[in-house]
C-alpha cells in the first residue's frame, strides 16, 4: 500500500490537471448547440464553423503576430540588459537589476492602466502595436531574469579566451555568448510567447478594433456557452502541444549530436 500511494497521488494530479482539457476537447465535437451532457456527436461542425469565421481567424493571426513580435523584442532587450549587468561593473547594478525585475510583482491591471494613460497621452492610437508594447513590458523582466541567471563563469571564461584570440565584442557575443546561452534564450522566448498568447487584460485595454484571440473569446462568452468555444480551446491546445513537442525534439536532437 505504501508503494501505491505515490502512484495514486500522481494519477490524481494528472486527472486534476487534464480532466478539464479532456472535457473541453470531447464537447468540441458536440453536435448540439450547448457543450453539456448528454454528448451528441461526434461532429466537426464547430471546427468548420470557427475556421470559416473571419473574426476568429483574424484574432488568431493577431495573437500570433503580437506574441512572436513582442517575445522576440523582449528577449533581445532582456539579453542585452543581462549581458551588460553581468559582464560590466556599473554603479548601482543591484538597484538596476531590482528595477528591471520589479514589474513581475505588479498586477497586469495596474501595468495596463498605466500604459493606457501613457500611450494615449503620447498620441498613439490603440492597436496591435500598443498591445505589443504592453507585452514587451511584462515579458522583458522575465526574459532578463532567465538569461541573467544562466550567465556563469563558464561563459565568461570562454568570452575572455575569444578576446585573447583577437575577437571583437560583436563576434564574442554572436559566436560565443549567444550559442552558449541558447537554451536559456529559447526558454525565455517560448515562455514569453506562452504568456503573451494567453494574456487578456493588457490586450483588452490596449486594443480597439484589431483584437487578439483572448479578447475575441471574451466577447463570445458574453453571449453564453457554445461548442465553438470548446473548438477554439481545442485548437489552441493542439497548437501548444505541437510547439512544446517540437521544442523538446529540437533540444533532444541537439543533446544527442
Amino acid at each position: 500500500m505504501r508503494h501505491a500511494l505515490p502512484w495514486l497521488y500522481l494519477m490524481a494530479a494528472f486527472v486534476f490537471i487534464y480532466l478539464p482539457v479532456a472535457v473541453l476537447v470531447l464537447f468540441s465535437f458536440q453536435d448540439g448547440n450547448l457543450p453539456v451532457p448528454p454528448f451528441q456527436g461526434p461532429s466537426l461542425r464547430w471546427y468548420a464553423d470557427i475556421l470559416g469565421d473571419d473574426d476568429l481567424t483574424g484574432a488568431l493571426a493577431h495573437s500570433l503576430l503580437v506574441a512572436l513580435g513582442a517575445s522576440t523584442l523582449a528577449v533581445v532587450l532582456g539579453f542585452l540588459a543581462a549581458y551588460g549587468l553581468a559582464r560590466h561593473i556599473l554603479p548601482g547594478s543591484a538597484l538596476l537589476r531590482g528595477v528591471l525585475i520589479a514589474p513581475l510583482t505588479v498586477s497586469y491591471l495596474i501595468v495596463g492602466l498605466g500604459l493606457l494613460i501613457v500611450l494615449t497621452r503620447a498620441g498613439l492610437g490603440l492597436s496591435l502595436l500598443t498591445a505589443g508594447i504592453g507585452h514587451v513590458v511584462i515579458n522583458l523582466p522575465l526574459a532578463f531574469a532567465i538569461i541573467y541567471a544562466s550567465m556563469g563563469a563558464q561563459q565568461q571564461n570562454a568570452e575572455r579566451a575569444a578576446r585573447d584570440l583577437g575577437a571583437d565584442e560583436a563576434r564574442v557575443i554572436l559566436l560565443i555568448t549567444v550559442p552558449m546561452l541558447a537554451p536559456a534564450i529559447a526558454a525565455a522566448f517560448f515562455l514569453s510567447v506562452t504568456l503573451s498568447w494567453d494574456e487578456f487584460i493588457i490586450a483588452f485595454l490596449l486594443t480597439r478594433f484589431d483584437v487578439t484571440l483572448p479578447v475575441e473569446i471574451w466577447s463570445m462568452l458574453r453571449s453564453g456557452l457554445s461548442p465553438r468555444l470548446n473548438a477554439i480551446g481545442s485548437l489552441v491546445f493542439l497548437i501548444s502541444v505541437v510547439v512544446v513537442l517540437s521544442v523538446e525534439l529540437f533540444f533532444a536532437r541537439g543533446r544527442r549530436s
